[in-house]
């Protein structure tokens, strides 16, 4: 998969140069929020701001379309660059009439591995019904993660923490 540096999509998350008044980024009580929004097997941002009008009816569609197209769009996909330290993960589910989530972990996080469990970061949640906004909190020190929805399957979108 081709990286992408984030210097595009700074400006579609609104973090170039730190923080941008009416951007996708905000100072929230020493966080920095970055807005996602979820449409049908996709964040919006995460794919350079295109849209692909996919429209499942349950997690099964999204199994499918991303078997077909995942890889090709990942291979395009911004990889996330931020720096260490605390951020609110904002995520709406824009037009999906199914419950969707999010889930961030590093990128070789196993959830069946306990060590994991207390060792490594991941934050993650559910109940983001059609229209719901939800924030995830996080603090990120250097390394590579890797974000998704395990719901309305995503592909596994690429941050990478740079101290």
């Amino acid at each position: 998969m081709t990286q992408r540096n984030l210097a595009t999509s700074l400006t579609v998350l609104g973090l170039a140069a730190g923080l941008t008044a009416g951007g996708a980024a905000l100072a929230v009580e020493d966080a920095t929020v970055i807005e996602l929004t979820q449409v049908g097997c996709q964040f919006i941002e995460s794919e350079n701001g295109v849209d692909h009008m996919y429209m499942p009816k349950s997690e099964k569609d999204c199994v499918k379309i991303n078997t077909d197209t995942g890889d090709a769009r990942l291979a395009k996909a911004n990889v996330i660059e931020l720096k260490p330290g605390k951020y609110v993960f904002r995520v709406t589910n824009k037009n999906v009439p199914y419950e969707l989530g999010f889930w961030l972990r590093e990128h070789d996080y196993n959830w069946k591995n306990p060590v994991h469990k207390v060792s490594k970061i991941s934050v993650s949640g559910g109940g983001l019904v059609l229209g719901k906004t939800q924030d995830y909190e996080v603090t990120l020190k250097p390394g590579e993660y890797v974000y998704s929805c395990p719901l309305n399957p995503t592909p596994n979108y690429k941050l990478v923490v740079k101290g």
